[in-house]
């Protein structure tokens, strides 16, 4: 998908917003404020609906009664992801929609969304690349796990409450670079969690109209608040995510070979070298 030159009106980031994330992007963690608190098509009942509409592949929704840190992925809470929406308020439980641009309403948002950044974006990581949208809906003091994702992303806050408590990225005390390399070649974002880790966070309180970026791959968990609560997730690649992707890939072959290689840099170095070794060896089908 490409991002177009939707827009809407009026903005949903201000100029002093727009300014504050080119002064953050991409490595930094920061909070800006956003006014989609009230958009039609993320309230509960449209979300609901949106929850029958994608396929099954693109819904997860479990119980949210969780530690911090579990092995694999936590179970079922036993309702349907309509009912689990529509009653989250007493569910217990948490919800992801997973790349709602697949319904053209919801592409349109996303897409809109991003609009308004690609100049900041492209700027200092090149082209926006797969875009893509993310819903969650949790009940009252529901926690979601530790881990880590390979996109750049803003979390909106829309209704509710939550404390996201982020890690620095690229630091192998919170995820080893073993971990990020079984995470490329197919392995589960789910990290292991120790307690002694805790001292190392940062927390970041966020309410309705509140939104926190997140660099990629920067290992984090979230505690929801007191009442239930929406939150999107818009998030896209990068030619630099790409590329620090694919020189995990190259290093996981490396130390196969029992070499022990650098992990990648962070932005604004680069690991093209090793990124464009590994695409070259992908070709051939020696990557295996």
């Amino acid at each position: 998908m490409t991002v177009n030159s939707a827009s809407r009106s009026p903005a949903v980031f201000s100029p002093d917003a727009r300014e504050l994330f080119a002064r953050n992007y991409p490595e930094t963690p920061h909070i800006l404020p956003h006014s989609l608190a009230g958009e039609r098509l993320l309230q509960l009942d449209a979300l609901a609906q949106l929850g029958g509409q994608l396929p099954d592949g693109s819904v997860e929704y479990n119980r949210g009664n969780l530690p911090i840190g579990v092995d694999g992925k936590p179970a079922s809470n036993g309702l349907s992801i309509e009912d689990t929406i529509r009653q989250i308020a007493t569910s217990e439980s948490w919800a992801v929609l997973k790349n709602i641009e697949q319904v053209p309403e919801y592409a349109d948002l996303l897409l809109a969304l991003l609009d308004e950044l690609k100049p900041q974006i492209e700027a200092k990581t090149g082209a926006l690349l797969r875009p893509q949208g993310f819903i969650f809906i949790s009940s009252p003091d529901a926690v979601t796990p530790y881990h880590f994702d390979p996109e750049h992303n803003i979390l909106l806050q829309l209704t509710g409450s939550k404390v996201m408590t982020q890690f620095p990225a690229g630091d192998a005390r919170f995820a080893p670079d073993t971990v990020h390399e079984t995470y490329h070649a197919g392995g589960a974002r789910e990290l292991h969690w120790d307690d002694t880790f805790l001292s190392g966070g940062t927390e970041f309180p966020l309410k309705a109209g509140d939104a926190l970026f997140v660099p990629v791959m920067a290992p984090h968990f979230v505690r929801n608040g007191p009442n239930s609560s929406i939150s999107l997730s818009i998030t896209w690649r990068s030619d630099w995510s790409f590329e620090e992707a694919d020189a995990r890939g190259f290093n996981r072959l490396m130390r196969a070979r029992s070499l022990a290689p650098a992990p990648p840099k962070r932005w604004p170095g680069s690991n093209r070298g090793k990124a464009y070794a590994f695409r070259a060896l992908r070709k051939f089908g020696l990557t295996a």
